[in-house]
């Protein structure tokens, strides 16, 4: 078995669980701050964290208020899926294999409702947020919830909904 396996990356990187699921550390916040007309409060430019999820370990749907990058680095493709107000789903594959379709960075927009789970055992990638992530901008959507809204995407969110 190869020595980068999720445990060898939570350990080399200090990785913490998260609250929608997976494991991260915040890697990088800019010194600087503003006041974002869309926000109405003070945030750094930008953030950035390690993020890695396993296989039995996903990331719940949530939202944040702030467009969100994301970047490959190791382990298996990252399937991320994105919900509009439509509710219109979008799956979109973070990973190295681009002749398939993957994507080495994707962007999900600001306010869509989204969660992700590895194509296999592991996939670890970065996330940069700007204006630059806040909790206060965090909302974790329990199944229930998009089950009323969203009735015709029951098992992706059976899948990736938050058991509260």
């Amino acid at each position: 078995m190869s020595q980068y396996n999720a445990q060898y990356w939570i350990n080399t990187l200090a990785l913490e669980p998260h609250p929608e699921g997976g494991y991260y550390r915040e890697v990088y916040r800019s010194s600087g701050s503003f006041t974002p007309n869309e926000i109405g409060a003070e945030r750094t430019y930008a953030t950035s964290i390690y993020f890695l999820i396993e296989r039995d370990n996903v990331s719940h749907f949530h939202s944040i208020k702030q467009d969100e990058l994301w970047f490959y680095h190791a382990g298996a493709a990252l399937s991320v899926y994105a919900i509009s107000s439509s509710g219109a789903l979008d799956e979109i594959v973070i990973g190295r294999e681009t002749d398939k379709g993957q994507v080495l960075q994707a962007v999900i927009s600001a306010g869509a409702i989204f969660g992700s789970k590895s194509t296999g055992d592991y996939s670890l990638v970065s996330c940069v947020v700007a204006p630059g992530f806040d909790f206060r901008d965090f909302i974790l959507y329990p199944k229930k919830d998009l089950m009323e809204r969203f009735p015709e995407l029951l098992d992706i969110i059976q899948e990736l909904g938050y058991d509260k």
